[in-house]
């Protein structure tokens, strides 16, 4: 499989703090890798990194070949990259139909439409109407979900997938993964699940504290590996 995503010694900063330290990083087209790590690691920061809400230099992040690592969310977006944020960050103003037809705002051409999306979570055809924010936790990330689909992405990332969800919840979210990444997907899935992420992904990323700890095959890392990576221990 070709490569979809190069990190070539990532540094990510806030201000005077370092958030990730030289990351080397890549992801074949079609390849679902889960990104695993303690609160604090640096995943969310390795997505802003990515998505183009946290700048950095040009050369330190190439998708498709092109240096994307300064460009705009909104630029970034356009070639094809797609972030279901943390904490879904809906439009509180707007409907549930009105959030997803934003995501459909970037004009990219594909499988996933407004039909296509209350295919995969019938619940939100029934509350297209309603104002996004009334909706439960775990149909606000179907929300959040389906409006990064809307923008026919071909790599979308999942921060935090399942956070504070309920487990009926994330049992239908993961169900419908295959549904997604079975369209020609790439996709990067953020997890404090640890046993959830392997599940669903050919391999793995750990971070510990910005750097990467692990990386490897889900079937070829065992659970010792993954414990000393996620909390740095000497094996």
């Amino acid at each position: 499989m070709p490569e979809l995503l190069e990190l070539s010694g990532l540094d990510a900063h806030y201000g005077d703090f370092q958030a990730l330290y030289g990351l080397d990083m890549t992801v074949r087209e079609g390849e679902v890798i889960a990104i695993i790590g303690a609160n604090g690691a640096g995943k969310t920061t390795l997505m802003r990194s990515i998505s183009g809400l946290l700048k950095n230099r040009s050369e330190d992040v190439r998708y498709k070949g092109q240096p994307i690592g300064a460009l705009r969310a909104d630029q970034v977006a356009e070639l094809g990259i797609a972030l279901v944020p943390e904490g879904r960050q809906l439009f509180p103003s707007l409907s549930v139909e009105e959030n997803l037809l934003i995501g459909g705002k970037v004009g990219r051409e594909g499988h996933w439409s407004l039909r296509a999306v209350y295919d995969l979570f019938p619940i939100l055809e029934e509350r297209k109407r309603q104002a996004s924010t009334s909706l439960s936790g775990g149909q606000q990330q179907m929300v959040a979900i389906g409006r990064a689909l809307m923008a026919n992405p071909d790599l979308i990332l999942f921060d935090e997938i399942s956070l504070g969800l309920a487990p009926v919840v994330i049992r239908q979210i993961y169900d419908a993964l295959p549904g997604i990444v079975g369209q020609g997907m790439t996709a990067m899935i953020v997890e404090q699940d640890i046993t959830k992420a392997l599940s669903v992904s050919s391999r793995v990323y750990c971070l510990q504290e910005g750097r990467i700890s692990l990386e490897g095959a889900t079937g070829e890392v065992s659970h010792e590996d993954i414990t000393a990576a996620y909390f740095g221990m000497d094996t």
